[in-house]
């Protein structure tokens, strides 16, 4: 079995009606800017960098979509916990 290069991760599922937009991507971002480890968002086969408000919006993820967040280091736990968290609460919307 192959080991993964990725130390953590966490499935969330979008669930505000606007799907992940501008200012939801940028919530993200600005989460995963804070960590020390590089943290990507995938959705199916798709990787991008979580920190970056541009390659999250390529992802077009609408209400519904379920996404995968992980992290480099395991430091990055609560991170990932607080980019899960508001993803599954919507982005505060």
């Amino acid at each position: 079995m192959a080991k993964s290069v990725y130390a953590l991760s966490r499935e969330a599922t979008i669930i505000n009606e606007l799907g992940l937009h501008a200012r939801a991507a940028a919530k993200i971002a600005e989460l995963a800017q804070q960590a020390e480890s590089k943290i990507w968002l995938l959705k199916n086969e798709e990787k991008v960098d979580a920190s970056s408000i541009l390659d999250i919006l390529t992802l077009i993820c609408p209400k519904g979509t379920k996404i995968t967040l992980t992290a480099e280091k395991k430091s990055d736990r609560k991170i990932l916990d607080g980019i899960a968290a508001v993803v599954e609460t919507g982005f505060g919307e």
